[in-house]
């Protein structure tokens, strides 16, 4: 495995982690908005599919490691508006 290819998965997956704990932790200690354990884990889902995707290119110029991490953030933003509406 190259060393760029593994930062790039290592950024994708710190964002989407990190999301994901965020989502647990507002939900859990907030009391603003109250998640559900499969939507909480929704930025981990973004992570698979960066993951699943890569089989080796062409990539366009919007496929890159950086895009992918802001959709995982952007994704928990996503479930914790929808669950604070619902």
């Amino acid at each position: 495995m190259e060393i760029e290819r593994a930062r790039e998965d290592a950024l994708v997956a710190a964002a989407a982690g990190a999301t994901t704990v965020a989502v647990a932790l507002l939900s859990s200690f907030t009391g603003l908005v109250s998640v559900a354990t499969l939507p909480a884990l929704t930025p981990l889902a973004v992570y698979a599919l960066y993951l699943f995707s890569r089989k080796g290119g062409p990539y366009g110029a919007f496929d890159t490691a950086r895009n992918w991490a802001i959709l995982a953030a952007v994704v928990g933003g996503v479930v914790l508006v929808v669950s604070a509406v619902v």
